[in-house]
């Protein structure tokens, strides 16, 4: 059993709703969160490209990254969890490991059990919840991974 049907949140993924790149987050994190996440990433095998302003580099420590000069550009972790649906992955701080989805990649039943998949995977890992909330609108929550239920849910009304 899916954790969600398309059928009842075909709304959720709908990029004229949500806009094209809704916000997803893990909130209350560490550094340690963030290198938890660099190194679930390692061990999946996930296709994946560390860049640094254009410049592609091997992926440094979290603690190096988050270390940064506060003028320096924000880094970017992009993960392809399955073949054409990609995460990036913006190192704003350490305490949330913020990212975005392109809602048109994720299209369908398959490609939303893809997508809760890689949620939980994420959410287990980190023993967090994983939110998305509509693009520029971190105050209203639609779904995400519960760590409690160990599922992804609908979340708000």
């Amino acid at each position: 059993m899916p954790d969600l049907v398309w059928d009842e949140v075909r709304d959720c993924f709908d990029p004229g709703l949500m806009g094209a790149l809704p916000d997803l987050h893990v909130p209350d994190t560490s550094a340690e969160d963030w290198q938890a996440l660099l190194d679930l990433v390692a061990e999946k095998g996930w296709r994946h490209e560390y860049i640094e302003g254009t410049t592609p580099l091997a992926v440094p420590s979290a603690a190096h990254v988050l270390a940064r000069p506060l003028d320096a550009e924000c880094p970017q972790l992009r993960v392809w969890p399955t073949e054409g649906m990609l995460a990036i992955f913006r190192f704003l701080a350490d305490e949330e490991i913020d990212f975005d989805m392109d809602l048109r990649e994720i299209q369908g039943q398959h490609r939303l059990d893809a997508f809760c998949d890689f949620l939980c995977r994420l959410g287990r890992h980190l023993a967090k919840p994983v939110v998305m909330c509509p693009e520029g609108a971190y105050d209203r929550p639609v779904l995400g991974f519960d760590p409690v239920l160990d599922r992804v849910r609908v979340l708000g009304d």
